[in-house]
């Protein structure tokens, strides 16, 4: 437990250590493992009691276990290591004396438990695809207010056209749009263009392959989190003992890189919405401000959305096509599915800033469709938005919008 605890970088964010304990606990309890259930008690007590150990995010290869985060998160509980109590930084064993409580005596084989498994890159994952669900939601209804905002169509939506292409997302996605567009002024009156670009019109087509990769990835993490993957592991009806290798990570690695790429693409259709929207089309003025000869208006956010869009493709490299030897030759091929996990992350807070750069233009832009409004529900999400982010009538200091807006995507319970 000691020597494997070499982790590096960046602390584990503490609901992803929190978690990290729950699936631990929960993988040791399906009694393949050979632990104590004092040692299942203990991981509880200290989910129960918000002591979380003190986890770094490099060390892991993604193959025997996510071997040194999780030394890290397991030598609590036997008074060794760090953890963080209620805004402050203990030592361990300072920790047990606060709940009067004795380190755990670990029994042969429990190191081992402990040390494998795959809960490090799993937490990232569960919290990940949480967010990133929340994320398809805001694209959809985002995605429909720039349709709006741009006097776009609403034929590409007819469910007609989705019912001979009936992908699932596809489908959802374009039901969800046929309902945020009903009841909208702006589609009553007559459109100029024949047809839209398609970062626009084929939103049912890529928000929706986006929402399938994420459905596959919820089927994958939903049998990770109930599944033993420590080794050996014990079957006690058949009076036996296997060792395999159901520690590697690599059905992880592929959804957490299949789940970066789709999240990543929700980003990249919405930047060129946004770049749609500040071009001087259909009636909006260059920028989208009144007089953008004096004003650069929203000219430089989408610079931002094109940068963080163009890091995405760079974060979207798949972690789980690399290996390398470890373990003097044993550990011969690995997933490297803790990178996956952590870059998969980075990717979704990217994208929660390049959908809040569009939201900010699409509100804007619908400012000068008035006195035409849209939906009822989309108005409804502007007027929540403008409590955030207000109305740009004049050049101003933007990086306090861009992080409200990011703030605003993160948090909006979306429809």
């Amino acid at each position: 437990m000691m020597s494997h605890a070499c982790g590096t970088g960046e602390e584990v964010p503490a609901e992803l250590v929190r978690l990290m304990l729950l699936l631990k606990a929960q993988s040791l309890s399906y009694g393949h493992s050979g632990v104590q259930l004092a040692t299942v008690q203990r991981l509880l007590d200290f989910y129960n009691r918000g002591i979380l150990p003190v986890v770094y995010q490099q060390g892991s290869l993604g193959a025997s276990g996510d071997l040194a985060p999780l030394a890290h998160l397991c030598l609590p509980l036997v008074g060794l290591g760090e953890v963080n109590y209620e805004g402050y930084r203990l030592q361990a064993a300072d920790a047990h004396h606060l709940f009067s409580w004795t380190p755990i005596t670990l029994e042969a084989k429990e190191g081992l438990a402990l040390l494998n498994g795959t809960q490090f890159m799993l937490a990232y994952g569960v919290h990940s695809l949480l967010r990133a669900e929340r994320l398809a939601q805001a694209a959809d209804v985002i995605g429909a207010l720039s349709l709006e905002a741009f006097d776009g169509r609403s034929e590409p939506f007819d469910h007609r056209l989705h019912q001979i292409r009936p992908h699932a997302g596809q489908l959802k996605v374009a039901e969800r749009i046929r309902g945020f567009l009903q009841g909208s002024e702006l589609q009553q009156q007559a459109k100029t263009a024949v047809q839209d670009p398609y970062s626009f019109r084929c939103q049912p087509q890529v928000h929706g392959a986006s929402r399938d990769a994420l459905a596959y990835v919820a089927q994958v993490l939903e049998t990770e989190c109930n599944a033993v993957t420590d080794n050996p592991n014990i079957f006690p009806d058949d009076d036996l003992i296997l060792s395999g290798g159901n520690f590697h990570g690599q059905p992880l690695a592929l959804a957490l890189d299949f789940m970066a790429i789709a999240v990543a693409e929700l980003g990249s259709i919405s930047e060129r919405r946004t770049y749609q929207l500040i071009g001087g089309q259909r009636g909006l003025p260059p920028f989208l401000v009144a007089e953008p000869g004096l004003n650069s208006g929203f000219m430089i956010p989408q610079y931002t959305a094109a940068g963080i869009v163009s890091q995405n493709k760079q974060l979207c490299t798949p972690a789980s096509v690399d290996s390398i030897v470890s373990s003097n030759g044993q550990e011969d091929h690995v997933s490297m599915g803790a990178n996956a996990a952590t870059k998969a992350r980075r990717v979704l807070d990217n994208v929660e800033q390049i959908l809040g750069i569009e939201l900010m233009n699409a509100a804007q832009a619908l400012a000068f469709r008035r006195p035409a409004r849209t939906s009822a529900v989309l108005e409804q999400v502007v007027e929540a938005f403008r409590e955030k982010v207000k109305f740009v009538s004049r050049d101003r200091i933007l990086y306090p919008d861009l992080h409200a807006a990011a703030a605003f995507v993160r948090g909006y319970e979306w429809p």
